[in-house]
């Protein structure tokens, strides 16, 4: 009989099984079972280790039913590392042959041989969007099986090559210098949020930062660990930390929170010889808060709702810092909705491999956003930016999705003059609300 790893079940073991962990949990509230708890999810994994159960079709299904979010942590007093266990079982189904869905293995195909790739997610990307610009993908999912279809209609719109620019390496602050940082590029965001990229170097730049890009970064692997290829996801992080450790550097700066928390924990791959990389590793709003923020001088005149990303709020335990930088830009109004702290459904890949369940959990938020009415919707994360917006879009609310920093980045509101020496990202004011 298969079995899991002893390190497993003893994280395993922390569990007291109170169930304060139930009404935070996404896929119960969906279900209502028990299995598909954190809870019952933990009662499978150690009636596995200790010879109980088998590891099988079960524990699969829960293990990757489940979205990853964390939010049991936050609720869990005893601090089960869910996380970890949950990267754990993953492997283990995977490592063992237990996940082998034609859809599960384009996942991984996809996750190792395509994603990490810059060159090759590029041409990929730009495909895509000229498919989209001609309108084949419309033509296509008229006559795609219907699962293939909503794969299709899911797909993220390839922003204009303009975008999809590369950050410059270096870039000097504006006035006296505060500090060192660098940029975490990530592999999604340049081709898909660049905009998001130019306007956290900018607002970097703008508060007394000198930037570092460094060429050498990566996919941060976090992707990969969630989908079972452990392998993988250390290879890529190993090379993140190299990439990082030739300059004296205040922080790492992250603005995905799902780079962000895989970053940050990265001890829990490579050991602690990867301590002083993680310990550097911030959320761009968290160091613009954590450091004080420069005041914005221009006016943003919109109702915002801001929606915590769930490895921001879950698994660094950033929660107020966004909020507060948000409410020093004049003329925002800051306003709350119902589901906030809730997952999206977005969740990596999740919202593409379980698309039933992405959207049950997606519609939660949905009502609620929907009874705010805001102007905008702000998260700090690209599987929720997309994910939210296309919810939205099909919804017919009028809400449109924005990063914090974006709105950060209006508020300061223009040329710099000139401190990048006519660079991309320093063309203007990004476009206003």
């Amino acid at each position: 009989m298969t079995t899991l790893a002893p390190e497993t079940y003893a994280k395993s073991l922390d569990c007291v099984h109170c169930g304060l962990c139930l009404d935070a949990c996404p896929t119960y509230r969906a279900t209502g079972r028990e299995t598909s708890s954190p809870r019952g999810r933990i009662y499978l994994m150690r009636g596995v280790a200790e010879g109980r159960a088998a590891l099988a079709d079960l524990l699969q299904e829960e293990a990757f039913l489940c979205l990853g979010c964390r939010a049991c942590e936050t609720a869990c007093p005893s601090g089960v590392q869910y996380g970890s266990l949950l990267e754990d079982t993953r492997t283990a189904l995977v490592d063992q042959g237990l996940r082998r869905s034609p859809a599960a293995r384009l996942e991984r195909a996809l996750l190792k041989h395509l994603v990490p790739h810059p060159r090759r997610l590029r041409l990929a990307l730009s495909g895509l969007a000229l498919a989209q610009r001609l309108q084949l993908d419309r033509l296509a999912a008229r006559v795609l099986p219907a699962r293939l279809a909503r794969l299709l209609s899911a797909a993220p719109r390839v922003p204009p090559a303009a975008e999809r620019v590369a950050l410059p390496e270096w870039l000097p602050a504006e006035g006296t210098s505060r500090g060192v940082v660098a940029v975490f590029a990530g592999c999604v965001m340049p081709e898909l949020f660049g905009a998001v990229n130019a306007a956290t170097v900018r607002v970097l730049v703008r508060n007394g930062y000198d930037v570092w890009v460094p060429r050498s970064q990566g996919c941060c692997g976090a992707l990969q660990a969630h989908a079972g290829d452990r392998e993988t996801a250390h290879q890529l992080a190993a090379h993140n930390v190299r990439a990082f450790e030739d300059r004296a550097l205040d922080a790492v700066i992250v603005n995905s929170a799902g780079c962000g928390a895989a970053l940050r924990e990265v001890t829990h791959w490579l050991g602690a010889d990867a301590q002083a990389f993680a310990d550097r590793v911030r959320d761009v709003c968290e160091f613009l808060d954590e450091r004080g923020l420069r005041a914005p001088s221009q006016r943003v005149a919109a109702r915002v709702c801001y929606d915590d990303p769930c490895h921001l709020v879950h698994a660094q335990r950033v929660r107020d810092a966004p909020r507060r930088l948000l409410a020093q830009i004049d003329g925002l109004e800051l306003i709350s909705h119902g589901d906030a702290a809730a997952c999206c459904g977005a969740a990596g890949t999740y919202n593409l491999t379980q698309p039933e369940m992405a959207g049950a959990v997606l519609d939660r938020k949905l009502n609620a956003l929907a009874e705010a009415d805001p102007d905008w919707v702000a998260t700090g994360n690209p599987g929720c930016l997309m994910h939210i917006a296309g919810g939205l879009r099909r919804r017919g609310l009028r809400a449109r999705v924005v990063h914090p920093i974006e709105l950060l980045d209006w508020a300061y509101g223009g040329d710099p003059g000139g401190a990048a020496g006519g660079s991309p990202f320093f063309s203007g004011a990004a476009k206003r609300p």
